[in-house]
Order: C-alpha cells, then sequence, then structure tokens
C-alpha cells in the first residue's frame, strides 16, 4: 500500500467523519425550520472532495429546479436551509470490450457523495450518502448527483419531530463511552454534533470492540458502553446493574475483497462464503465462484482470508446469516462475536480488517459498510433469502428492517437473511447499553438529553455517513423506555 493511497484514505475517513461536525456550526440568523419539509428556500453550498466542484454543484442545482419543490436561494443568507457534503470517486479495475486488445481497457470508477441539509442555527435537517448505481466512468458524477436530487426530492415530505429542549446547561460533564467498532464513525461524529449544542456535556467513545466495551460497563469504568449484539436475560443478570438497551442506527457487513484488474460487483453465495471461511475454496478461480460470476475473469490465486481477531458483533452478524443460511456451519465453525477461524488471518477491529484487506492482494474479509467506503474498497453482492443478489446500500438496508417480522426488526439482534427481493441480508442494528439506574443526577440528565437527540435529531444525521436511520416504530418505542428511564 502506497503513502498516498494510505494518505487518500485517512482523508476520505477525515471528511466523512467530520462532515457531520463541521456542518453544525452556526449560520444566519431568520426564520428556522426545524424540519425538511418546511424549506422552502434551499442554497447549495460547494462540495468538497475529488468529486465536488463547480459542475457538480450545478447538476444538483438544475436537478432541483426542474422539480421546483424548492427555490433555490442565491447565497445563505437569502436561503432556509444550506446543502453541502463532500464526494469522492477512484478507479476499482478496467474494463476491455475486445479481450484481444487489453490495451483498450477503459477505467471503471466507484465513489460516493455524501451530503447533508442544516438549518440557519446548524441543525441537521436531513442527510444521505449515495453510491454509483451505474459505472459508467463518463457519467458517475451525473448519475451520483441525479441519485441525491432524487432523494432530497423525496424526502421532503418528512414529518420527524424535532428534539426536546436540552435539560443540563450549566456544569461540565464527561460521558465515557466504549464498544463496538461498527458503528464508530458514526457515534464520533454524533458526539461531535451533539456538543456543539450541549457544550458543557463533552462525550468520549473508545472503538474497542463490542465484547470489551460490555467488559468495561461490567468493571463500571463506563458511563454507558456500545454493543452490535443486545444482551441476553443471562447476560444483563451477570452485571452489576441492570442495563437498557437502545437500538441506534443499522448498519450492514460486506464482503470485501483485493484484486487486481477485478472491477466490482462480484457475486458472492452463503455457500461460497462459507466455503471461503471454512478453508474449502483456496482460490479465487474455483468453479463455485466463477459458477455465479461467469462474465469476470477471476486469477489463478490463492484466496487470502482475513478474520476478526477481537470479541466483535460484526463477526456476529457475519456467522449469524451463515449459520441461518448453511447448513452445518454452527457446528463446524460456530456462531457468535468470538470465533476459532479453521483458516485466515487476524486482524482488530472494522478499521483494521478493512486496512488488512486494502494491504493484502488476492485477500478477503468482512466489515462494516462504512469503513469499506472509507477505504475505497471493493465489496460484493450477496445472494438474500429471495435468491436475488444485492448490494448493500441505503435502500437494501431499509428493505431488510421493514420485512422483519414484527414491522420494526427490534427484537432480531442481526436482521440477517430477511425476507423480501431487496433486502441486503447481513443487515444488522447496533445497540447502547445504558445503565437504568444512574446515581448522579447530572449524569442521568445528560444521558437522558443525548438519547433523546439521538433519536430524533441525530437519526437525521446517520445517512451521510451509509448508515440507516431506525424505523418510526422502533423509535416510538424507544421514546417511550426513555421517558421511563428519566422517571425514575
Amino acid at each position: 500500500m502506497t503513502l498516498r493511497l494510505l494518505i487518500r484514505s485517512a482523508a476520505i475517513a477525515a471528511s466523512l467523519v467530520s462532515l457531520l461536525a463541521a456542518f453544525a456550526q452556526p449560520q444566519a440568523s431568520g426564520r428556522r425550520p426545524d424540519r425538511l419539509y418546511q424549506v422552502k428556500r434551499i442554497y447549495v453550498d460547494t462540495f468538497t472532495g475529488k468529486l465536488g466542484g463547480p459542475q457538480l454543484r450545478q447538476q444538483i442545482i438544475d436537478g432541483l429546479r426542474q422539480n421546483q419543490q424548492f427555490e433555490i436561494a442565491p447565497d445563505q443568507a437569502n436561503a432556509d436551509a444550506v446543502l453541502k457534503g463532500t464526494g469522492e470517486t477512484w478507479v476499482r479495475g478496467y474494463v476491455s470490450v475486445n479481450p484481444r486488445a487489453p490495451a483498450n481497457a477503459y477505467p471503471v470508477y466507484a465513489g460516493f457523495l455524501s451530503a447533508q441539509v442544516t438549518s440557519k442555527n446548524g441543525d441537521t435537517l436531513w442527510s444521505d450518502l449515495v453510491t454509483p448505481s451505474r459505472y459508467a466512468s463518463s457519467s458517475i458524477q451525473q448519475d451520483l448527483a441525479t441519485q441525491l436530487v432524487k432523494a432530497l426530492l423525496a424526502a421532503h415530505h418528512e414529518t420527524t419531530a424535532p428534539s426536546s429542549t436540552p435539560t443540563v446547561q450549566n456544569s461540565s460533564l464527561t460521558l465515557k463511552v466504549a464498544g463496538a467498532t461498527f458503528p464508530a464513525p458514526l457515534y464520533q461524529a454524533w458526539f461531535a454534533s451533539f456538543r456543539q449544542h450541549h457544550p458543557n456535556i463533552f462525550i468520549t467513545y473508545d472503538p474497542v470492540g463490542s465484547e470489551a466495551g460490555i467488559q468495561q460497563l461490567h468493571d463500571g469504568t463506563l458511563t454507558f458502553a456500545a454493543s452490535d449484539v443486545p444482551l441476553s436475560p443471562a447476560q444483563i443478570t451477570s452485571l452489576p446493574a441492570p442495563v437498557l438497551q437502545f437500538a441506534t442506527v443499522l448498519g450492514a457487513v460486506v464482503p470485501v475483497y483485493h484484486l487486481a484488474n477485478v472491477g466490482p460487483d462480484l457475486r458472492f453465495t452463503p455457500e461460497v462464503l462459507a466455503a471461503i471461511y471454512m478453508g474449502k475454496i483456496r482460490r479465487w478461480n474455483d468453479p463455485m465462484i466463477t459458477a455465479v460470476n461467469p462474465h469476470v475473469s477471476l486469477p489463478d490465486h490463492e484466496i487470502v482470508v482475513i478474520h476478526r481477531s477481537d470479541g466483535s458483533g460484526t463477526t456476529f452478524a457475519w456467522t449469524d446469516f451463515l449459520t441461518k443460511t448453511i447448513p452445518g456451519w454452527k457446528s463446524a465453525v460456530g456462531s457468535g462475536t468470538t470465533i476459532n477461524w479453521p483458516t485466515g488471518k487476524r486482524a482488530q477491529g472494522n478499521d483494521g480488517m478493512a486496512g488488512a484487506v486494502v494491504q493484502t492482494p488476492d485477500s478477503i474479509g468482512y466489515t462494516e459498510l462504512t469503513y469499506a467506503i472509507q477505504r475505497q474498497l471493493t465489496y460484493g453482492s450477496v445472494r438474500n433469502a429471495a435468491g436475488r443478489f444485492i448490494q448493500a446500500n441505503l435502500i437494501s438496508l431499509a428493505a431488510a428492517a421493514s420485512a422483519a417480522p414484527d414491522g420494526t426488526g427490534i427484537n432480531n439482534s442481526s436482521l440477517t437473511n430477511a425476507p423480501g427481493n431487496n433486502a441486503y441480508p447481513i443487515t444488522s442494528f447496533t445497540w447502547l447499553l445504558i445503565p437504568q439506574s444512574i446515581p448522579d443526577p447530572g449524569t442521568k440528565s445528560a444521558v437522558a438529553d443525548f438519547l433523546q437527540w439521538m433519536l430524533t435529531t441525530g437519526q437525521k444525521e446517520c445517512s451521510a455517513l451509509a448508515y440507516v436511520p431506525l424505523p418510526k416504530e422502533t423509535v416510538n418505542s424507544e421514546l417511550e423506555q426513555l421517558a421511563t428511564f428519566k422517571s425514575k
């Protein structure tokens, strides 16, 4: 891995993580809509990143003007809200229309466009992240701009209620949180954004993994913990004090791979993934892989398998999916946060996994979608319960949640192998574990303020980092749980 690629990957990660906090800076005074549907006049600011620039901005403006739902303001001072964001593109591979003339191959681009709409006082009213729906190098920018405009116009009718007024104002508090790496990019952005409106509450986050976070909560060193797996009744009983569990967002675990001259969209069946991680498929051109990828020229190279070394909720979702789809997987390999893998190299955390795949040719791994995007990794589509190969995106994750038996998925730990034609099959909630009893009134009030913000304003910020907001039914259920927490 070159120094230039390391710097570029770090820059993309930093731009995504800091995007939400940067947008929280106060804007010009005036009418302050707290919901997107109240916005009539919108200013389209310059987008940052390689994909940004005057042409992208104009494409977005043209798309908005065609629909006429918004009036395009000439500057921020005359706007109800501001649209801005960041975008990147990179080469994922090369395609030749003539196999006998490889010199005529053209590059295949990938990328993302992340955006937010913020009110004049800096509150996020809406956010989204789009990835290419097609990969023609001449159209990727227009494709991303069109998708973003379509999503914004569709969301213009949203009716999510604004967050309540904070209750902690006078004292300075630090809340210590640790745990899952799966939602770490979002949590770090959330905590920075939350502090813009609650300057006396500082929240730290240490992404040490779900198991380590639960252990630190048990040891009494945290205010609350983060886990990608909800605790069982037995685990709750084992803690010194009872906890409440709040689902926060949905994310996806994706198979990422590093193959030279192989573009995106490799297809993976559960059988192929299981055979690779059991050591039964050892080469990329194995007949099981080529059978579902007949139009891809795969190399006769040994597959380098990479798996998590730490107690991981991401591993739980990955192995839970394979347990549900592959007979004998659970008895042969297992399902859970920590696995005795039969083959492969070890990596620590989602970021460590993504970094290991970036640096290892011919490798395959599994990581949360945001990390794959940040590291410019190629990730494949996975066959779902309906028999369709689906790639992870905000739409396919939301489809998995809506297909849950109870309509919210709140009682399901991972939503893996959900029914539905468009459901991405390795989708998971992630959770905050909150002690039911917090003796210090100021700390309890600060935690309650954050949870209230997270379930309302915070949900509007998560899509910009490739996470999916909670279903409305889940939010309503958890707001009821929060009211009970406040009253005790």
